[in-house]
């Protein structure tokens, strides 16, 4: 019974050592992957944020946002009152094993959004609009492109008619006041004026965190409010846009 039993156990014992140094070797390699793959550190962030790069290509976009600000206020009835800029930087994740995302795979990257609120008489919203898509006509068509994408398609005509009092709701009976004009870079909105109950532009979010160069929050000037310029004009348009991923940088390069 002795001599069946030793070659058995000496085979068992070979595996479980292979079984062990397998372990070993796993454990020996996770450092390393560990360290390529780890989420970027605040340390780290902070350094690639305050950077040359990442400077120039927050001035780029940021110079591009301010000045279609700016046209409006200059080609068009609308008159600036308020700005907000929010500018993040965040860090890549860790290596995703499961659920992938895609944060992983880069270091870090940045997005800007400013919001420009404008104020503007209710009684000549048709003549304002109208004058915001003529402005656009002349960009559009503009080399190169000027910074307002709005012209006078079907749609926005009669948007223009309704609003005059000339023609009824562009987008079909008994659907809501329209009360935005949207494409992939801009997205402008305003107070509704026929609906019950009105649909405001809604009050800016208060700066709650502004540590550049990670995050930057911006109120000009910042005793401003949404409120205040709809009591002094009437009503309140909103010009949203964003630079989203303006500066990144890859895990691989």
């Amino acid at each position: 019974m002795t001599t069946t039993r030793l070659p058995r156990a000496a085979s068992g014992g070979r595996r479980s050592f292979r079984g062990v140094l397998g372990l070993l070797l796993l454990l020996l390699a996770v450092p390393s992957c560990s360290a390529e793959d780890r989420a970027t550190s605040p340390e780290e962030v902070r350094e690639l944020a305050g950077g040359t790069e990442a400077q120039e290509a927050r001035k780029v976009a940021e110079d591009y946002l301010r000045a279609a600000v700016r046209a409006y206020d200059k080609d068009t009835p609308l008159v600036l009152g308020l700005t907000t800029v929010k500018d993040v930087c965040i860090g890549g994740a860790a290596k995703e094993w499961f659920f992938q995302t895609g944060d992983d795979r880069y270091r870090i990257r940045c997005s800007l959004n400013i919001t420009a609120y404008y104020g503007a008489d209710p009684k000549r919203i048709g003549d304002n609009l109208d004058a915001v898509l003529t402005a656009g006509d002349h960009d559009v068509s503009a080399s190169p492109p000027g910074p307002i994408p709005f012209g006078h398609d079907d749609y926005r005509k009669r948007l223009v008619a309704y609003y005059r009092g000339l023609g009824p709701n562009p987008t079909g009976p008994d659907t809501p006041e329209p009360f935005q004009l949207s494409d992939p870079s801009q997205t402008l909105s305003w107070d509704t004026l026929r609906s019950s109950p009105k649909t405001p532009v809604q009050e800016t979010d208060p700066c709650t965190e502004n540590d550049p160069p990670v995050t930057r929050c911006l109120r000009e000037p910042a005793s401003a409010t949404v409120a205040d310029l709809r009591r002094r004009y009437g009503m309140v348009f909103s010009l949203e846009m964003s630079a989203s991923d303006y500066y990144q940088v890859f895990k691989d390069g």
